[in-house]
């Protein structure tokens, strides 16, 4: 069973920039930020693979999140710049196990961005 722990949320203002960690007991394939707003869906914001030769942004995030995992550490990065009140969500680590479903989740951490 994989655990995660997310830590490095807190509240910003919008052009300001925050980094989020996510702690993992084991190694996993792929990990990911999801993100969800009171009254809306989740939304996955990136993800990365365990060799780190592939990502994925949301439309919403490109050019201002960077996702980036430390395999030795077992620990996975976001970090978030130009920040929109639009990305204030709590903010959720998650990992696939031997396929490609995101089975394991933290407990998430809040990001607020005031304008």
């Amino acid at each position: 069973l994989v655990q995660l722990v997310e830590s490095g949320g807190g509240s910003v203002q919008a052009g300001g920039s925050l980094t989020l960690s996510c702690a993992a007991s084991e190694y996993t394939n792929y990990m990911g930020w999801f993100r969800q707003a009171p009254g809306k869906e989740r939304e996955k914001v990136a993800a990365i693979n365990f060799a780190r030769s592939s990502t994925y942004y949301a439309d919403s995030v490109k050019g201002r999140f960077t996702i980036s995992r430390d395999n030795a550490k077992k620990m996975l990065n976001l970090q978030m710049n130009s920040l929109k009140p639009e990305d204030t969500a709590m903010y959720y680590c998650a990992a696939t196990g031997v396929g490609y479903e995101y089975n394991y989740w933290g407990q998430g951490t809040q990001v607020t961005v005031s304008s």
